[in-house]
């Protein structure tokens, strides 16, 4: 028989996979799909701005007063409405559900960290192990399930929009202005991106709510409400309202939060540049919009299987030596795209790139999830609130500048974020590996020992 906690991470890992099935193939679409004056680019823009508007203070508060549980479902409704917003794109759709989307994120988000993270610290307890290597489990399996969301979202687009096909006619002229040859910006004016026929999109974007309204269904009927109590007693005690709208905020005094601010934000760097400029610059303008979709699922099956691997290979190696992983691979991979430039006839080196980008991918997800984790532990919704606020920040300026500046230039400001995180990620695991962060449980667990023995509930140990 299987722990509750191992079950409850199975719920929110498939409740994650539907869920980001929909939503994985839309974002990977919008460069291309909706490029009429920038408007699918500037949506996911919006999209991230408001997730670090409401980094800011939802989660804290969404999670005390609602826990983790609701807390999920009510996210998970605010990207539902953003795949209604796709039904009839256009201005005055796409920006007001990304609002929506953006805003419900960070606490979608810091509720399943925070969620995983309580959920390891408590089995820890009950095997007396550490409880940073079941966090780190936990969240391997985590994103084992949900990166594979890439491959079921982008197989339904590619099969669907497969059947259109006006959309694979590729000149040779056009063939010149791809990769970093030229300056990048011409894409969204030539055949290619096309939208296909609109019976195709509604047919996949209803598909992809019906998968969302699924994932809803199956965290709001299957998972454990682990935290309730907690949320229970958080609002019958009445904490002062700009208390909770600051924690956020009172945890960048913690010189280690501002120091892994560069390696959150690269990572908003670099699933925008694979979503939105190596769709677009490379498959879409050498392959066509259709095969958008398979290039994504190479990667998503790579991140996929490569976050299992390395959540189970970190308690043997350190988080340093994927970290260097990581980022060896993405460099090699930037200096590549600068010289290549994209052909049909080398179909095969379309789907290598993502798969090294999934790789690293995978490493900086899993790890980086697990280090806010490890490094906060008393403080776990502010932590990974100011995880989804940093990282989207990443997003946003990549997102914003996508359409003014040249497709060289973008890649030379991903190596020097990536320089800078190489920079200061150290200082924080040095200092962490001479002074590691007592978990929680510890101090909490004893004073619950008898409660945990005597009772088959899950306790919560983040103090509300």
């Amino acid at each position: 028989m299987i722990s509750r906690n191992f079950k409850n991470v199975l719920v929110v890992s498939i409740g994650f996979l539907s869920l980001f099935t929909a939503y994985g193939g839309l974002q990977s679409l919008q460069s291309s799909l909706n490029a009429e004056q920038g408007m699918g680019v500037a949506s996911l823009s919006v999209i991230y701005a408001s997730i670090i508007i409401s980094s800011m203070f939802l989660p804290p508060i969404m999670i005390k007063n609602l826990g983790c549980k609701w807390t999920i479902v009510a996210g998970m409704a605010c990207y539902v409405s953003y795949s209604f917003g796709n039904l009839y794109p256009g201005w005055y759709t796409l920006i007001p559900t990304s609002v929506i989307l953006g805003l419900g994120g960070s606490p979608l988000w810091s509720a399943k960290c925070t969620y995983l993270t309580i959920s390891g610290n408590t089995q820890a307890a009950k095997e007396g192990k550490r409880g940073s290597d079941v966090i780190n489990l936990y969240f391997g399996i985590f994103f084992f399930i949900f990166q594979s969301s890439a491959v079921w979202g982008n197989l339904m687009s590619s099969l669907i929009f497969g059947q259109d096909t006006n959309i694979a006619d590729i000149s040779d002229e056009q063939l010149q202005t791809c990769g970093a040859a030229d300056c990048g910006l011409n894409v969204s004016s030539n055949s290619t991106t096309i939208r296909p026929a609109q019976k195709l999109v509604w047919t996949l974007v209803g598909s992809y709510i019906g998968v969302g309204v699924l994932a809803m269904l199956i965290v709001a009927v299957f998972l454990d409400n682990i935290d309730r109590d907690q949320a229970s007693q958080f609002r019958g005690n009445r904490e002062p309202f700009c208390h909770t709208f600051l924690a956020t905020f009172r945890l960048l005094k913690d010189w280690r939060l501002l120091t892994l601010i560069p390696l959150t934000m690269y990572s908003g760097f670099e699933q925008s540049f694979l979503s939105g400029e190596y769709t677009k610059n490379y498959v879409t303008c050498a392959l066509g919009i259709h095969y958008v979709g398979f290039v994504m699922m190479c990667f998503g099956a790579s991140n996929s299987l490569c976050s299992f691997l390395f959540g189970r290979l970190a308690r043997y190696t350190g988080r340093a030596a994927l970290f260097f992983l990581a980022a060896l691979a993405n460099f090699s991979c930037i200096i590549a795209l600068l010289f290549w430039r994209p052909h049909p006839d080398q179909l095969g080196v379309f789907f290598v790139f993502p798969a090294l980008w999934g790789m690293s991918d995978a490493i900086w997800q899993t790890q980086t999830n697990a280090l806010y984790g490890v490094l906060f532990p008393r403080d776990k919704e502010a932590a990974f609130a100011n995880y989804r606020m940093w990282e989207s920040l990443g997003f946003v300026i990549a997102f914003a500048y996508s359409t003014f500046i040249c497709l060289e230039y973008k890649l030379y400001i991903l190596i020097a974020v990536l320089m800078l995180t190489a920079v200061t990620y150290p200082i924080v695991e040095y200092h962490e590996h001479k002074n590691p962060t007592p978990p929680i449980e510890e101090g909490s667990y004893q004073s619950h020992k008898e409660t945990i023995q005597t009772h088959n509930n899950i306790i919560c140990q983040t103090e509300m």
